[in-house]
């Protein structure tokens, strides 16, 4: 049976190119059948890598059968996978979130987890010297999952090991990282081909504070403006988009990779009072702006409060 290897829902380059490597690696080191998967469509970032390391986009699959052998990296948590998760015979774990729970196994698995910026860093470590064997497209993918997820090191999830494998993997490639991460950020920034309801669910996951629903969403760009001058249309789109995803409210911070702060849209008193109450912010129209935030996993989750 072929192994299904994938991350989580709405994926970004580490959920898109961390199951292209860890794939290629079953396949061709372990001699295991493995192919990768996508839980929807990858976004304009992680589109960029796949066509800029000519490699071949993933199958995109909405479920897992009963009993199907599946490898989840880049998440660990239920509502970010498949429904039929627990079905599935999830062999193997690799992630670099913290232990959210609710994943059901037929048995003992192998699981590794560390804290570390990027699923691919933790990759690159288990796959050891046969790192030296991975086609050019696989080290290109697996270098820019890292700068992806450490923003080319502006985020705080940094470690001086995503640097030294970031490092390890351009010398490799005799590339400029600088030259990669520019092109990888201005794709991401080009959001104009998506609809409102789209850019909400872009990068985004669910998680509950005290009682309250919300679907935090991350919008990463070097041309904030962009986003920010459809700040009344998504400001609209909230509700409906909460009210199909079964969440009570939906939070959307616009990231400005270049100045490091993020900007978060405020339509109403509940988003407000999250303003105020999580990061000590004084809220005086329908966006504030948060100096130094720069990571949903390490500055926003953890903060919030209602």
């Amino acid at each position: 049976m072929t192994i299904k290897v994938f991350g989580h829902k709405a994926p970004d380059t580490d959920s898109t190119g961390s199951p292209i490597a860890w794939a290629w690696y079953l396949n061709d080191v372990k001699g295991t059948p493995a192919k990768p998967c996508l839980l929807g469509e990858p976004n304009t970032e992680a589109a960029f890598v796949i066509e800029h390391w000519g490699l071949d986009k993933p199958e995109i699959i909405s479920d897992v059968e009963e009993g199907e052998d599946v490898v989840v990296v880049d998440t660990n948590n239920p509502a970010e996978l498949p429904s039929g998760i627990n079905a599935a015979n999830v062999i193997q774990i690799i992630d670099h979130h913290k232990l959210t729970g609710g994943i059901e196994t037929k048995g003992p698995i192998d699981i590794t987890m560390r804290p570390l910026a990027c699923t691919a860093t933790i990759l690159y470590d288990l796959m050891g010297d046969d790192v030296a064997k991975a086609p050019r497209g696989i080290k290109g993918a697996m270098l820019s999952c890292i700068l992806s997820d450490t923003l080319e090191f502006r985020s705080p999830t940094t470690t001086d090991h995503d640097r030294a494998v970031c490092d390890a993997l351009a010398n490799d490639l005799g590339i400029d990282m600088h030259e990669l991460a520019e092109k990888m950020f201005e794709a991401k920034s080009d959001v104009s081909a998506f609809t409102d309801a789209e850019l909400l669910r872009m990068d985004s996951k669910e998680y509950p504070v005290d009682g309250t629903s919300f679907r935090v969403s991350v919008l990463e760009t070097t041309a904030p403006k962009m986003v920010l001058d459809r700040k009344d249309s998504l400001m609209a789109s909230m509700e409906e988009v909460a009210k199909e995803d079964g969440v009570d409210q939906v939070l959307l911070f616009v990231i400005d990779i270049l100045k490091e702060e993020a900007t978060l849209l405020v339509p109403n008193d509940l988003v407000k009072g999250v303003a105020e109450k999580s990061f000590d912010a004084t809220v005086e129209g329908d966006t504030v702006v948060l100096p130094g935030v720069m990571s949903r996993k390490k500055q926003i989750i953890p903060q919030l409060k209602v």
